[in-house]
């Protein structure tokens, strides 16, 4: 596990989008794992910017979503495919029938989630997964448990999380309780992870997560099993751990 301290969030955005054009420059048909959030934000703008100046090319590249809200389609603008199209793939020259993100509005839950792992092993796995983490250490929408489920499946919310997503909302009661989330044993199937961390509110799993011990407790704490893990971290946190 290696992890790198930027000065600021804009420094570690840079450096993630950085990242991801040495992997699509060298491998033109990528699959890139996407996160949604104000985390990887920075990232999607330096990625737009790099496209428009001739950096980085995605005409021949794929995409993988970790997640979705249960309830909502992708007309509705707080969901993740909405947030994707309109942080990202409107503004780059992506095929956008090679963007995937679980549906939350599926007949059967179950049966997509299925699907998308076999979708995922079709395309042979995903290259690059870009990471966020919750405040209580969740990964996706992989929550604190007695026991976390390897692939993609539908699950709750715990209130930690609906609290921290409530400020997309207009009150906490739109904000939904279920998702569908990749696994993390899908995730930990990726070649290679990058994990950002924004915000000091976020130190204290990050040192829980840097200590090597494995709980379901801090499910981000599973990363320590993938043998080829990025950190970036803003100085301000590294600062608390």
């Amino acid at each position: 596990m290696k992890v790198i301290i930027t000065k600021d969030y804009n420094e570690m955005s840079k450096l993630a989008a950085n990242m991801i054009k040495e992997t699509v420059n060298e491998k033109p048909n990528s699959v890139l794992g996407l996160a949604t959030g104000s985390t990887p934000e920075g990232l999607y703008n330096n990625l737009i910017e790099m496209n428009r100046n001739g950096e980085i090319d995605f005409s021949n590249v794929t995409t993988i979503n970790l997640d979705e809200y249960i309830g909502l389609n992708g007309d509705n603008p707080q969901s993740y495919r909405y947030f994707m199209n309109n942080k990202l793939f409107d503004h780059i020259n992506i095929n956008k029938e090679r963007t995937f993100v679980p549906s939350g509005v599926a007949e059967n839950i179950e049966e997509e989630a299925k699907n998308y792992d076999k979708k995922i092993d079709e395309l042979g796995g995903i290259d690059v997964q870009i990471l966020g983490i919750g405040v209580n250490g969740h990964i996706g929408f992989n929550e604190p448990d007695e026991v976390l489920i390897a692939g993609t499946h539908k699950t709750g919310l715990t209130q930690s999380t609906i609290e921290a997503n409530s400020r997309f909302f207009d009150k906490i009661e739109d904000v939904p309780t279920e998702a569908i989330t990749m696994g993390l044993g899908q995730i930990l199937k990726s070649k290679k992870i990058i994990l950002i961390v924004k915000g000091t509110n976020k130190a204290d799993v990050v040192r829980e997560l840097l200590k090597g011990v494995i709980t379901t407790n801090n499910p981000s704490t599973m990363l320590n099993m993938h043998r080829d893990v990025t950190i970036l971290m803003e100085e301000e946190v590294s600062k608390l751990i």
